[in-house]
């Protein structure tokens, strides 16, 4: 069963708060002439001058009972297909491709413990492979890199939503093309929330909004720049939140959560807010949560570094600011000395916030000195394990191994619910490498930089499953490797980087004592899960595989498998 996914080496391992003022700007050094910005290759673009578009929320199709537990199961289609957006208004529109035709794709948001099951159609071009990241999906679900998803093909996802509150987001994870299908529109939001954070009286409803960060870079017609060919990265030099290029939002004078993702392709920031009529002062702003859900206590900063696929959500009060424009912006100087990032003409800023004069009803949110108790994993005395992310003869590697190399891209067998600490290291200096690791939820330990004297920033307290190594940054990570037996993925979130193939394996090893059948979902190459093509005349008429009774069988041929029991247990 393996084989095909691990190699023949594979298969012989698997059997052996403080409070913080309002504060100058950081100078940025201009000693290093890569630190001088460059004029902006795509045309020139109005700045603020179009209104920040949020994705809409998703529903669900219907409800399938699970015949295992007698919970619901939401059951949701979404199709990925071409469509063209209207980027520059006296020039032709970009062609895209995108989750139900837009991007970022419809947010789906669910209760915690509500199982869902999403129903991905590929009516594109290109293979897909969907990636919930965040989830601690079984490995037939969380988008193997190889798992893909044939053009006429679809593919059912059974996500358990078990975690605790947090943006997650799913995006694509196709081999060697995910940088294309994420640059080309491949990306949503997808919430759980709980009744613990609820209960906080956070900022909600409409003063909840996910911010999707992403550049671009555009040819003279208006159309997209491509990905193709690019073997180190694409910074593009458009900013864009939420598919808009630097937008602007209309907000009240009261406090707004912001849920900010970095969906780029290969670019980092350096966030900070400012008054437009004070641009040298930085606002303080409170961050209240990282990738794996709320922090113990708001970190309150006046500047937040964010890398591709991490998200933070920030608190911040316009309260002060009624009648002005306050301006989100991007610190040059590639990231403050610690990205290698090319700085180009006004990607320093990203949005606009047009304050009101008043607002339209009394602001009760609040934001606690408590947030929660973090469930951070049980600390071990065992050493670090090296995990080094480098480029060798031309090729981006993890240890030297390229994925590529079937025979030996598994880098580590991970004893089922062992705390672990892995030694993440960036050896160069040219480049940087936000690090993800599939199924975990990690916390950091330690940060040393060759370069500078960045540790632990003070928003990294809490649980991840990103971490942006800097330039010749080490960064050591402790995780719980739980709850479930597989074979998942450790790769860098630079698409570029893993497109070519800084992508590697780890398996979390199946225990005598497990409960169940646990070798079923294991192998992300489980034949019984894989896609399975469909008629476009069928899923247009929702007859064959889509018609409610086919649907609501094969869901509860999934469940039937209780491939989330471990799940439910730890939970």
């Amino acid at each position: 069963m393996y084989t095909h996914t691990l190699g023949s080496l594979a298969m012989s391992l698997l059997l052996n708060g403080n409070t913080i003022l309002a504060s100058p700007m950081p100078e940025t050094s201009q000693a290093d002439a890569r630190l001088a910005k460059r004029v902006q290759l795509s045309p020139e673009y109005p700045l603020h001058t179009v209104p920040l578009p949020i994705p809409p929320i998703k529903q669900p199709k219907f409800t399938v009972q699970n015949p295992v537990t007698g919970q619901d199961i939401q059951y949701y289609e979404i199709e990925i297909k071409p469509f063209q957006q209207q980027v520059y208004p006296d020039l032709g529109p970009a062609d895209l491709v995108g989750y139900d035709g837009m991007s970022p794709g419809p947010t789906i948001v669910v209760p915690r413990g509500t199982e869902t099951v999403v129903r991905f159609i590929n009516n594109a071009e290109l293979p897909n492979s969907v990636h919930l990241h965040g989830s601690y999906s079984r490995a037939a679900f969380d988008g193997w890199a190889e798992d893909t998803t044939q053009p006429g093909e679809y593919k059912d996802y059974y996500y358990p939503n078990s975690q605790s509150a947090r943006m997650l987001w799913y995006h694509d994870h196709a081999v060697h093309i995910t940088s294309q299908n994420a640059y080309f529109g491949q990306a949503g939001v997808y919430i759980i929330h709980d009744a613990a954070e609820d209960a906080l009286n956070l900022p909600s409803g409409d003063y909840d909004i996910p911010l999707v960060l992403a550049t671009k870079q555009y040819n003279a017609d208006g159309s997209l720049f491509t990905t193709v060919g690019e073997l180190n990265s694409l910074f593009g030099d458009v900013n864009h939140v939420n598919g808009q290029p630097w937008p602007f939002l209309n907000v009240e004078p009261r406090k707004y959560r912001f849920r900010l993702l970095d969906a780029s392709v290969s670019r980092s920031y350096g966030l900070y807010f400012v008054d437009t009529e004070d641009t040298a002062t930085s606002i303080p702003f409170q961050v209240i949560a990282s990738d794996s859900g709320l922090l113990e206590h708001p970190a309150e900063v006046t500047q937040m570094y964010i890398s591709m696929a991490e998200r933070y959500e920030i608190v911040f009060d316009f309260s002060d600011f009624a009648g002005k424009t306050v301006d989100l912006k991007n610190v040059v100087g590639q990231v403050g000395g610690i990205g290698t990032d090319t700085d180009y003409d006004n990607i320093d800023k990203v949005m606009r916030f047009v304050v009101a004069e008043e607002t339209s009803a009394p602001d009760t949110s609040v934001v606690p000195a408590d947030l929660r108790d973090v469930p951070f994993p049980s600390p071990t005395t065992d050493a670090a394990i090296p995990f080094r992310f480098s480029r060798t003869n031309g090729v981006w590697t993890i240890n030297g191994i390229a994925f590529a190399n079937v025979e030996a891209r598994l880098l580590a067998n991970v004893p089922l619910g062992t705390v672990q600490r892995w030694e993440l290291i960036n050896v160069g200096n040219g480049w940087t490498h936000p690090i993800h690791v599939h199924l975990v939820d990690f916390r950091i330990i330690s940060r040393v930089s060759g370069n500078n004297a960045r540790t632990v920033e003070p928003y990294e307290s809490g649980l991840k499953d990103v971490v942006w190594l800097g330039r010749r940054e080490t960064v050591v990570v402790e995780a719980h490797f739980n709850p479930f037996p597989g074979v998942y993925m450790i790769h860098c979130h630079n698409l570029i980087h893993e497109d070519h193939d800084m992508m590697a394996a780890f398996n979390t090893t199946v225990l005598p004592d497990y409960g169940y059948n646990a070798s079923v979902f294991v192998d992300p190459m489980e034949e019984l899960w894989r896609p399975r093509p469909y008629l476009l005349t069928d899923f247009e008429s929702q007859d064959g595989p889509f018609t409610v009774q086919a649907i609501t069988d094969r869901i509860q041929e999934i469940a039937s498998y209780s491939p989330y029991a471990a799940a439910d247990d730890e939970a």
